[in-house]
């Protein structure tokens, strides 16, 4: 069985991560979604929200592609995650150029950790390339409208944690 994993914070899911999943499935038998606790990123969702919103949005891609998905919390360094769930494949998605930069040095240390597991960049569709959580966020905040941006079960979840009424509401006011 083909396994991969898909590691990152997810703070919230957005339709550009769930492009990487299905374009993944493609790929692997099984693929497991990383969630990362980092704490240090301060995330705005609770980690069982947080893969409770993943697991939510991945049932459909699973039953479409038949590969099994689950979420997996973990706080440990990436490649020890990949080994504990049997990865020999980290995916990551790639947006721009910075992207690159960074996930190459990745690549590099991982590959001195563990040269058996491979890393896979999967492109992000044009239509996602400028979508990251941390935008998604600021403009959830700030009373943008993130519907393009991500399921409207997370834009409903950003609504409600940030008490961000509908644009209807905003008008009438």
């Amino acid at each position: 069985m083909r396994t991969a994993l898909y590691p990152g914070t997810f703070d919230p899911v957005t339709n550009g991560h769930l492009d990487i999943i299905s374009r993944a499935c493609q790929l692997v038998d099984r693929l497991v979604i990383g969630v990362a606790i980092n704490r240090d990123k301060g995330p705005m969702f609770e980690l069982s929200e947080r893969v409770a919103m993943i697991e939510a949005e991945c049932g459909s891609i699973a039953a479409r592609t038949g590969t099994e998905i689950f979420a997996h919390p973990f706080e440990n360094l990436l490649i020890d995650c990949a080994r504990d769930v049997g990865a020999r494949v980290i995916v990551r998605g790639l947006r721009a150029v910075a992207d690159f930069e960074y996930e190459f040095q990745m690549v590099g240390m991982n590959r001195a950790l563990d040269d058996s597991i491979e890393t896979v960049f999967l492109m992000a569709e044009p239509e996602h390339q400028a979508v990251a959580s941390r935008l998604v966020k600021e403009i959830a905040r700030l009373g943008g409208d993130v519907g393009p941006f991500v399921p409207e079960s997370v834009h409903r979840a950003l609504k409600a944690r940030l008490g961000v009424p509908d644009r209807a509401v905003k008008r009438a006011l």
